[in-house]
């Protein structure tokens, strides 16, 4: 695998991870009533991880059917989580 392209996927990893940790902590202070907290957030933060993970599976599933490298794979399949994730974040920050 060529290193930039490594680089360039640990940086996809790095966003989602700090994405994903402000998402977390965000919701927390809603649940503990530190921040305003809609009462449908914790029913969504639960009915959202199931079409993200399967849309993540086929993403790829059909780049690594397609003969795509392994990074590209993982790629695709952190897409579609990656975009939830920062939706959540832009939401939750509003």
């Amino acid at each position: 695998m060529n290193p930039l392209k490594l680089m360039a996927l640990n940086s996809q990893f790095t966003s989602l991870m700090l994405d994903t940790q402000a998402v977390m902590t965000l919701r927390m202070m809603g649940m503990a009533g530190a921040l305003p907290h809609a009462k449908t957030e914790n029913a969504r933060m639960v009915d959202e991880k199931g079409p993200a993970m399967t849309q993540a599976f086929q993403a790829a599933t059909k780049a690594a059917m397609a003969g795509k490298s392994p990074d590209q794979i993982m790629t695709a399949a952190m897409a579609p989580v990656s975009k939830k994730v920062r939706a959540n974040r832009k939401r939750l920050t509003k």
